[in-house]
């Protein structure tokens, strides 16, 4: 069983095409489906695409809450 001692400071807040993409990270990549994602954003980061950096943040973090087993809390 996992305790924390404050709610989790992950949010996610995806389109449907993001969610896509996730999922396809996970499948192409496994367990380093995070880490691409991750270089995705930090490419368009250096390109100068702040909403593309930003779109691929949210789907690191989404990866990260999808390849969780422990509950992370309710999300509506």
């Amino acid at each position: 069983m996992r305790f924390m001692s404050s709610p989790p400071a992950i949010s996610v807040f995806v389109d449907r095409d993001a969610a896509q993409e996730a999922q396809d990270l996970l499948a192409a990549y496994g367990t380093s489906a995070a880490a691409a994602a991750a270089q995705n954003a930090r490419d368009s980061r250096n390109i100068g695409n702040h909403i593309a950096f930003c779109r691929w943040r949210q789907i690191e973090r989404l990866i990260a809450v999808l390849s969780d087993d422990a509950p992370l809390g309710t999300r509506h």
